[in-house]
């Protein structure tokens, strides 16, 4: 079994939203940091390595143009060597070569470029090498003599340098870029920090306001006093608290009028209860005074009994959750069985009751819904048939198949006096009878019928039988209650599972 998710805390999910690309962020920032500093340092090492290369290339040309073969001439002077060697923390190196590649003067272990380097006289050129297994950063130009022509008639001038001074550099800038960070860091988690607690401090206060609340308080939260993003989290508390309101309005009144239908067969019961124990303690009861003291008895315990079916099935209906749980039902097959149940009470009235419609083993459509409320809506349809059809009447229960497969239609009609159009909505509404029948009734059967049917996404429509004649001695009209359910065919239904 799969432990329950724990409750997160909206301020520690945005702080953590925020502060996590903030800490991703900062190690790349070190990284490009570090590479745009290497890129800042170089550039004057660059230029100053670059210029050195050029004037020792203008030497080397002027010394060509002369026409001497002594390769003294193409070497540095004492004092220019010495210079290039004053610097303590790097070491200077140069290189030259002839017109046809051979060493002139200079450094022998310095790499000369690749074979497929591109020749371009006077053009300065950089790159990267190491002497010796230490690095060095090389600025290198081709040289032509004053009268010579071509790409093969150029001289290689190189001058090479250590990375000391430029490294030193390099880390001197970052240090003066990281090390505020380490401060700004810290000062930019306090300030989030802060800006969370401030913006999340209106929900605290609401939190705070609706703790305050009694419970019988469901009036609506004030939305003028909560953030812009809160708001429709506020409206759609206020509209629950509204409907919790409604709700709980109608159950005390439902519990109110229930409590004063009781009051009756309760009552009832213990007046005859009384007049019967006051009867005999006088001596003056008689078997039969006795006998319809009890029928009476017997009749209020039965009147009781059925509200309080009634008012257990209106509960069962009005459970969202008990209805959610539904299964394929076979209509035909709850309507025939429910007609049978009924056999006996419509022969005490001799009243025709009947069922018209698809056999259970020719039923080819289902609906989805569940059985045992789909029983008691057609239980109460029959009973409350029976009840206002006077004997000698007819009841019909009825099942018709759509032969498109869309709809099964549900219908029980009553040749009793019919509803008039002014009272067909609130028959449906609880505790509710039509004025000038002497019906004994709960007033909830029909009421159950419609929370039922819509439970299951229909609705349930009334007319009468046949038209209503102003004449007397003409046919009652009848009531005739229908209600349509979405069908699923039999055909089409997955297999049962396999136990």
């Amino acid at each position: 079994m799969s432990a329950a998710p724990q409750p997160r805390s909206l301020f520690g999910e945005i702080l953590d939203w925020m502060l996590a690309p903030l800490l991703l962020i900062w190690p790349i920032s070190v990284a490009l940091t570090w590479l745009v500093a290497q890129g800042i340092s170089a550039r004057p090492y660059d230029r100053e390595l670059g210029e050195m290369a050029r004037n020792l290339g203008l030497q080397v040309a002027t010394e060509s143009a002369r026409g001497t073969q002594n390769k003294a001439r193409y070497a540095l002077s004492a004092e220019a060597a010495a210079l290039l060697r004053a610097d303590e923390s790097d070491t200077v190196y140069y290189q030259v070569l002839g017109l046809r590649g051979e060493y002139l003067s200079g450094d022998q272990a310095l790499p000369v470029p690749q074979a497929d380097a591109s020749i371009q006289p006077w053009d300065l050129q950089f790159r990267d090498d190491e002497i010796s297994g230490e690095s060095v950063r090389v600025a290198y130009l081709w040289v032509a003599p004053e009268g010579q022509t071509g790409a093969n008639r150029t001289m290689l001038v190189q001058v090479a340098e250590t990375l000391g001074k430029r490294s030193r550099l390099t880390n001197e800038i970052i240090k003066g870029v990281i090390l505020p960070q380490f401060v700004i860091l810290p000062l930019a988690v306090l300030l989030v920090w802060l800006a969370l607690a401030r913006g999340i401090a209106p929900l605290n206060e609401l939190q705070r306001r609706i703790r305050r609340r009694e419970s019988s308080d469901l009036s609506p939260i004030d939305e003028g006093r909560v953030p812009d993003e809160v708001a429709p989290l506020v409206r759609a508390i206020n509209d629950l608290l509204a409907r919790l309101d409604q709700s709980i309005s109608s159950q005390k009144h439902f519990l109110a009028d229930a409590a004063h239908q009781l009051k009756t067969p309760l009552a009832g019961l213990r007046t005859q209860a009384e007049f019967a124990q006051r009867e005999i303690d006088e001596g003056r009861s008689s078997p039969s005074e006795l006998k319809r003291s009890l029928q009476q008895i017997a009749l209020s315990s039965q009147r009781a009994a059925h509200m309080v079916n009634q008012l257990l099935a209106m509960a069962r209906a009005e459970d969202k959750e008990h209805a959610a749980r539904r299964s394929m039902v076979n209509l035909s097959g709850l309507a025939i069985e429910t007609v049978r149940d009924f056999v006996p009470r419509a022969m005490e009235k001799r009243i025709d009751l009947g069922y018209e419609g698809a056999e259970i083993a020719a039923s080819q459509l289902r609906v989805l819904g569940h059985p045992l409320l789909i029983r008691e809506l057609i239980r109460n349809l029959v009973d409350n048939a029976l009840l206002y059809t006077p004997n000698g009447g007819t009841v019909t229960v009825r099942v018709v198949e759509d032969p498109f497969g869309q709809v099964v239609v549900l219908q029980v009609e009553d040749s009793g006096p019919g509803i008039p159009e002014s009272e067909r909505e609130k028959v449906f509404q609880p505790f509710y009878r039509a004025l000038g029948t002497e019906v004994d009734g709960s007033g909830l059967g029909l009421a159950i019928v419609r929370e039922i049917a819509q439970q299951h996404g229909t609705e349930v429509t009334l007319d009468d039988t046949r038209e209503r004649r102003p004449s007397p001695g003409h046919e009652t009209p009848g009531a005739r209650f229908t209600i349509r359910f979405q069908a699923q065919s039999q055909q089409a239904l997955p297999p049962p599972a396999q136990e």
